[in-house]
């Protein structure tokens, strides 16, 4: 390959063609800052904050959308561009609340950040900012628009990413808003709250709805026993909420954290995801040998549900009728549990620690409680908020001793581990299946086919019975619509579909520590495949505890208590 030949700050450098000066001087340690770019979506350049000069050149250009050429000088922090940023930086501050110390992304926020390092302790400007109303008006995201910056990485990346469009620019020049469609609330839009938005945002206009009070109060009610359940995918992901390197797990950690928190139990989700293919499992067998609706489809994933419920409700017969393993765990824990602790299932308190803002809506759905009208999951943390619990409790995360989560909810499966990366599920899927099916041990367990973050999947099994079967895994709506679509033309070659809302997964969920990108998605994923390989058990057909759980209490998969307390139904939704 040829290299250009470029100058940044009057040093030489040789670079790829084809990179932009922003990614030319960040492959050689210099850092130019960006308020409206984000990697992996859209180049836009409309803050300007990454403005350089260009010899030549009479005025700035921006760094995240300029090419780089043969022979360019650059400065990139000259008088000239230190002046623009930080004036540019100050407009934007006029027009936006600046109460940092009460703010969800105090310490935490790029805006603030900037601020810093350009040195504006005084703004010369007059602070205008007209207050709009808060959003508050459904269970997982709250919107301010007092804080927004308009840099519009919501809007690309629920657009872009998501194929909707939900937000969009209202308004011109210095007036322009960034608001849901119609000015309406995001409870009125179809918005599926898998808080994509949030995960991008740079400031704290967007966020997902803090309940980490209702947390601590019941870790303080002397009368509630307070349980804890932690998703696969986190463990993956926590350390980065403390400033480690993404790629490495952290579940020893975590459970100590949780302990030092205060709760009295606790639980692996990975037990659920466990239980949750054993029934969905069957749930597929049941369908292809008595004529029922195929492909099925997961529904573990609470963005996808809500994308199917709005999107395409006449298609609601395709998805599996199994409760996500979060919403198992709470029904397992209010009544297996109870008898098992001689509790009164009022008195249990069910905290989950996910990924995701979307779960926050799963756990607080109708269908979701039972006859007695108790819910199964009490409350809902993401991964942002129980890093704030463990900030709030002056731990140190990075240094704690590992513990092990308690039973009978503690010994789980390689296969459950998994599910946090797109593509897990199905994989956990079939090396329950094909065993199951064949009555034969699996060669490989290793299904590489629906591993990796390509957008579109396949694979294909050979069952006794059936021949070669083919499944296919989606993640991100964009890609999701292009397979319900396939299914709705009768083009659809598969018997099992796995759709997952988040890119890469769980793992790149809505409530994951801020500044997810791909490329942290990508050694997440490979940090969950390296904790399965480590498992003594790989299958969730062989988890010691699930089968007890079935002698004890459930009886068999699809059998009547199953139906009563792991399975549900949708609905359409306008």
């Amino acid at each position: 390959m040829n290299m250009i030949n470029i100058k940044i700050n009057n040093n030489d450098y040789q670079v790829k063609p084809g990179l932009t000066i922003l990614e030319a001087a960040q492959e050689h340690g210099i850092k130019i800052p960006t308020l409206c770019h984000y990697p992996d979506l859209k180049i836009n350049s409309d803050c300007r904050i990454c403005s350089i000069e260009v010899k030549g050149k009479k005025n700035l250009l921006t760094a995240c959308s300029t090419p780089v050429v043969e022979g360019m000088e650059i400065k990139t922090h000259s008088t000239k561009v230190l002046n623009a940023r930080k004036t540019i930086t100050e407009l934007i501050l006029t027009n936006h609340e600046t109460n940092c110390t009460q703010c969800a992304r105090n310490m935490n926020c790029e805006l603030q950040s900037l601020s810093n390092q350009l040195g504006i302790d005084e703004n010369r400007f007059e602070y205008r900012l007209v207050s709009q109303p808060k959003d508050t008006f459904n269970p997982s995201i709250t919107r301010n628009p007092d804080l927004c910056i308009k840099c519009g990485r919501c809007i690309d990346v629920c657009k872009d990413v998501q194929d909707l469009t939900v937000l969009e620019n209202f308004g011109r020049s210095h007036e322009v808003l960034v608001v849901p469609k119609y000015g309406k609330y995001l409870s009125d839009e179809d918005c599926t709250l898998c808080g994509q938005c949030s995960s991008v945002c740079p400031v704290a206009a967007i966020t997902e709805n803090d309940e980490t009070e209702k947390v601590w109060t019941a870790l303080n009610d002397e009368s509630k026993h307070v349980i804890v359940q932690v998703a696969p995918s986190v463990r993956v992901s926590m350390g980065e909420e403390f400033g480690a390197e993404a790629g490495q797990a952290w579940t020893g950690q975590i459970v100590t954290a949780l302990r030092y928190l205060g709760f009295d139990q606790v639980f692996d989700t990975d037990f659920t995801a466990d239980l949750t293919i054993l029934e969905e499992g069957n749930e597929l067998l049941h369908r292809v040998h008595n004529g029922g609706t195929l492909p099925m489809m997961t529904s573990c994933c609470p963005g996808w549900v809500n994308f199917m419920e709005i999107e395409y409700p006449e298609m609601l017969d395709h998805l599996s009728t199994s409760k996500s393993p979060q919403q198992m765990f709470g029904a397992i824990a209010k009544t297996y549990y109870a008898q098992l602790k001689g509790l009164d299932p009022k008195d249990i308190y069910v905290v989950s620690v996910m990924p995701c803002t979307a779960k926050k809506y799963e756990a607080k759905r109708e269908e979701m409680q039972s006859n007695e009208g108790i819910f199964d999951v009490d409350v809902v943390l993401t991964a942002r908020e129980l890093g704030k619990m463990v900030r709030q409790m002056g731990i140190d995360f990075l240094t704690l001793e590992e513990q092990e989560f308690d039973n009978p909810f503690g010994i789980t499966t390689g296969a459950a581990a998994i599910f946090g990366a797109t593509g897990g599920v199905m994989e956990a899927a079939l090396r329950t299946v094909y065993e199951v099916v064949n009555e034969k041990p699996l060669e490989d367990l290793n299904f590489k086919s629906v591993r990796g973050m390509e957008g579109i999947k396949e694979a294909e099994v050979e069952l006794k019975g059936l021949g070669k079967v083919k499944v296919a895994v989606a993640h991100t709506l964009k890609n999701a619509r292009k397979v319900v679509e396939q299914m709705k033309a009768g083009e659809s070659p598969y018997a099992f579909i796995e759709i997952m809302a988040c890119p890469g997964g769980c793992i790149g969920g809505g409530g994951q520590p801020y500044n997810t990108t791909n490329a942290k998605r990508e050694k997440r994923i490979e940090a969950t495949y390296n904790v399965d390989e480590a498992m003594i058990l790989r299958k969730s057909h062989e988890n010691p505890y699930v089968h007890k759980l079935y002698e004890d209490f459930l009886v068999k998969p699809l059998g009547e208590k199953s139906h009563q307390y792991l399975h549900t139904h949708y609905k359409a939704r306008n």
